[in-house]
């Protein structure tokens, strides 16, 4: 082999090392990039639970509230209602 065969499969040989280097860097690029994106609408789907569950925790705060607040109203009127009732049976024993 002559020194002008040997330089063009150097050259050739190189050519091809630097086109698969720059397919291998384009290929991993391109694979992050993706993976990026996954990420994005990973973390999209992930805030937008966490908005749903707040506001659903949010709901059954106002709930809970609300019904103590029924349940001391219903307190009161039972409480309200006990006495009425003692108040009729002692009218009554001193009617009879």
């Amino acid at each position: 082999m002559n020194q002008k065969m040997i330089f063009d499969l150097v050259g050739m040989g190189s050519a091809l090392l630097v086109l698969c280097l720059v397919t291998v860097v384009f290929v991993v690029i391109i694979s992050q990039v993706f993976k990026n994106r996954r990420a994005k609408i990973a973390t999209a789907a992930e805030i937008a639970q966490n908005e749903a569950y707040r506001n659903l925790a949010e709901e059954a705060i106002t709930v809970q509230r609300k019904t103590a607040e029924d349940q001391q109203k219903i307190t009161r009127d039972i409480s309200e209602m006990k006495e009425r009732i003692n108040s009729i049976e002692k009218m009554l024993r001193e009617v009879q």
